[in-house]
C-alpha cells in the first residue's frame, strides 16, 4: 500500500498531535484521578461531572468553547498571545489542545479505576516506616497503579487519533498544519475520485488502533507479572 504526501503528511501529523495531547496531559490526568479517588470535599461531584463532561457533550461544543476561550481573541488565548506569543489557533498546538481536552476524561477513569484498587494500607505501612507521602506516592502507588496509567495513556491516545469536531472547529482543516487522519478524509470525500484515499486511511486508522490496544494490553500483562500481580 503506496501512501501519496498528503496521506503520509496526514498520518505523520496524527501521530505527532496526539503524543504531544496525551503525554502533555497526563501528568494532570493522574492528579485529578488521585484526586477523585482519595479525596472527600465539597463539589467533588461538579469536579467530577466537569472532567468527564466531554463525554457527552458534541465536539463541535467544545471546539467552540475552546475558540472562546483559546482563540487568538479569547478570554486566554488573547493573553497568552500578547504575553508570550503563543497561539493555539490554526495551528497543530490547538489540534493538540483539542485532542488533549476530548480525550482527558479517558485518560482520569482508567488511571482513577486503578488508584481505587489499590491497597491503601501498604501506603500506610510506607508511611509508618518514615516516608514522605511524595516518597510513598513515587515508590509504592505509582508502581503499582502503572497498568492503569499504561491503559489510560492508550485510551486517549486512540481517542485523540480519531479526534475530528473538535479539532476542524478549533483550528479549521489545514493540510499539514492541523490536517490529520480524520480531517484528511472528510476533504479527501469532499473530492471526486479521491475513493483510495479514503481506504487507505481508513485501513491505517483501523490497524494503529489495534496495535494500540494489543500493545497496550501485552505491556499491561507483563507489569503485572513483574509486580507479582496475578
Amino acid at each position: 500500500m503506496v501512501l501519496t504526501p498528503v496521506e503520509w503528511e496526514a498520518l505523520f501529523l496524527s501521530l505527532k498531535i496526539s503524543s504531544v495531547a496525551v503525554v502533555a496531559s497526563l501528568p494532570l490526568g493522574i492528579a485529578m484521578a488521585w484526586i477523585l479517588a482519595r479525596k472527600q470535599f465539597a463539589g467533588k461531584s461538579l469536579l467530577d461531572g466537569f472532567i468527564h463532561l466531554p463525554l457527552v457533550l458534541p465536539p463541535v461544543v467544545i471546539g467552540y468553547l475552546l475558540l472562546v476561550v483559546m482563540g487568538r481573541r479569547g478570554v486566554v488565548g488573547q493573553w497568552l498571545y500578547e504575553t508570550f506569543g503563543v497561539s493555539f489557533s490554526f495551528s497543530w498546538k490547538g489540534a493538540a489542545l483539542a485532542s488533549a481536552v476530548v480525550a482527558f476524561p479517558l485518560l482520569v477513569r482508567a488511571i482513577r479505576l486503578s488508584i481505587e484498587l489499590v491497597d491503601q494500607r501498604l501506603e500506610e505501612a510506607a508511611r509508618t516506616l518514615g516516608a514522605s507521602r511524595w516518597r510513598v506516592f513515587y515508590s509504592v502507588t505509582l508502581p503499582l497503579i502503572a497498568p492503569g496509567i499504561l491503559s489510560g495513556f492508550v485510551l486517549a491516545f486512540a481517542r485523540s487519533l480519531g479526534e475530528f469536531g473538535a479539532t476542524i472547529t478549533f483550528v479549521s482543516n489545514i493540510p499539514g498544519e492541523t490536517q490529520t487522519i480524520p480531517l484528511a478524509m472528510f476533504a479527501f470525500l469532499e473530492t471526486p475520485g479521491a475513493e483510495q484515499s479514503v481506504a487507505r486511511l481508513c485501513v491505517i486508522s483501523i490497524v494503529i488502533a489495534l496495535v494500540s490496544l494489543f500493545g497496550s494490553e501485552w505491556l499491561s500483562r507483563r507489569m503485572k507479572r513483574r509486580m507479582g500481580v496475578k
